[in-house]
């Protein structure tokens, strides 16, 4: 099928890459155009913000993750009714899974999808050594597909001759498409997992708005809609999922703590037959009626523990839930919650350990999960990619996975039963679609002891 879709990467994390995604986002959303908006790599909180702005999901593409075909799958799926898709790349264009290789990089997912790419270079402090940043990113590895760059925090004094000698240094090859000016107004604050959720941004809409006026005024936005355009058809075929003839009912965990949640992983149990359905163990007082599966995705519990901590009735939910066998998935912060204590502070106690902060990433990056034993998800040996990204850490990991990095370090990990799924790594069901058929057979057997 034809896609119109442009990829925006980055010389590197930090370069403005996100406020230029969310520049472009905006603007083209108030001009009425319909987009799909996507981001490479295994981050939830990019996500959020593009989301908000175009009022409907915004999903992963990740190359570890996925099999060729099923990311090229999602990617033209989420773009069928999109008049145009927008991809934020990941870190740098180059930088991927692992220091010497760029697979699963910026430049591997616009190879393998075909796909034009912007690339975003912070002109602060710069002239003509743009150049030079610019013809390396093109050069170092065959057809970068970098088609035009757009620069930020650049002034308009100095643009206009930037912009003529990239296009007479590249001759028309890599065109300039715009800058953004610095705009301190409009920052995005961080926070140790990335960007602060879009949920508390203060002013998020004042500030896109902002950065979309801007975009208008100093960015090519016919430009990269044309650019976008020029990229060819995507091949794939489709990722079929089991459909389940009996519904089942599945809690997810939806709040300010619990709110990183890969979209289409959990549209694949709604393709199945799941209704999903949200609730608050910040707020809401147990959880809710006639369900048959709970999810706990992650997010930032540390930050609302005492207030976790003081729902006791949810607590009390969740445990006695959990102890009369209902099938569950814990990710990161969910594991977290389902422990003994976070940080002193009590929480759910249907798993012995502390959580503490260890100041600094633990374990972070992709791993494979290979099961020790049978478990809720998957028979022993079976395997799935995962992530982990967090600073905190746990008294008691569990053993039923083992994790492996890329680079060969492994270790144990996952509180695992036939019933429960609990520890920091996170993953996607379409990276193992039976994982999801799994959750799904246990919530129907869950199911039919209350029948």
């Amino acid at each position: 099928m034809h896609t119109s879709r442009i990829l925006l990467a980055g010389t590197n994390s930090g370069c403005g890459k996100t406020t230029v995604t969310c520049a472009v986002l905006q603007a083209l959303a108030n001009r009425g155009i319909r987009i799909g908006a996507f981001k490479c790599g295994p981050d939830y909180i990019d996500p959020m913000f593009h989301s908000r702005i175009i009022g409907a999901k915004s999903s992963n593409l990740d190359l570890f993750f996925f099999k060729d075909n099923t990311f090229r799958y999602l990617l033209a799926k989420n773009s069928e009714q999109c008049e145009v898709s927008i991809m934020e790349g990941v870190m740098g264009f180059y930088d991927g899974a692992g220091l010497n290789t760029p697979y699963a990089s910026s430049y591997d997912l616009a190879q393998k999808t075909d796909t034009p790419v912007v690339l975003v270079v912070n002109g602060k402090g710069l002239s003509l050594s743009v150049l030079a940043i610019i013809q390396g990113f093109a050069q170092l590895y065959p057809d970068s597909h970098i088609r035009g760059v757009i620069l930020n925090q650049c002034t308009p004094m100095t643009y206009p001759a930037l912009a003529e000698a990239i296009r007479e240094h590249f001759g028309g090859q890599i065109q300039p498409l715009g800058y953004l000016p610095a705009m301190p107004e409009c920052t995005l604050e961080s926070r140790h997992l990335g960007l602060v959720t879009a949920a508390e941004v203060e002013n998020l809409r004042e500030k896109t708005q902002k950065l979309a006026l801007q975009a208008e005024k100093s960015l090519d936005l016919d430009g990269i809609l044309a650019l976008s355009q020029s990229a060819p058809d995507l091949i794939c075929d489709s990722v079929p999922l089991l459909r389940f003839d009996t519904p089942v009912r599945i809690a997810v965990a939806r709040d300010r703590a619990f709110c990183f949640y890969y979209e289409d992983s959990l549209e694949a149990l709604q393709e199945m037959g799941a209704e999903l359905v949200p609730f608050s163990p910040l707020s809401d007082p147990r959880l809710p009626e006639d369900i048959h599966g709970l999810y706990l995705g992650g997010g930032y519990p540390e930050l609302y523990k005492e207030a976790l901590s003081q729902n006791k009735s949810m607590l009390a939910s969740v445990h006695a839930a959990l102890s009369a066998g209902l099938p569950c998935i814990a990710e990161c912060g969910g594991f977290m919650y389902l422990n003994a204590a976070i940080d002193g502070t009590p929480m759910v106690g249907f798993l012995p350990g502390t959580c503490f902060d260890t100041g600094r990433l633990t374990r972070f990056g992709y791993v494979t999960l290979t099961a020790a034993q049978d478990n809720l998800l998957c028979s022993a040996g079976q395997s799935i990619a995962a992530h982990e990204f967090h600073h905190w850490d746990c008294t008691e990991n569990g053993s039923g996975f083992s994790a492996r990095k890329p680079s060969g370090k492994s270790w144990d990990c996952v509180a695992a039963t036939d019933t429960l799924y609990a520890g920091f790594p996170h993953f996607h069901f379409y990276a193992n679609p039976q994982f999801a058929e799994n959750f799904y057979h246990a919530c129907l057997k869950e199911k039919s002891r209350h029948d």
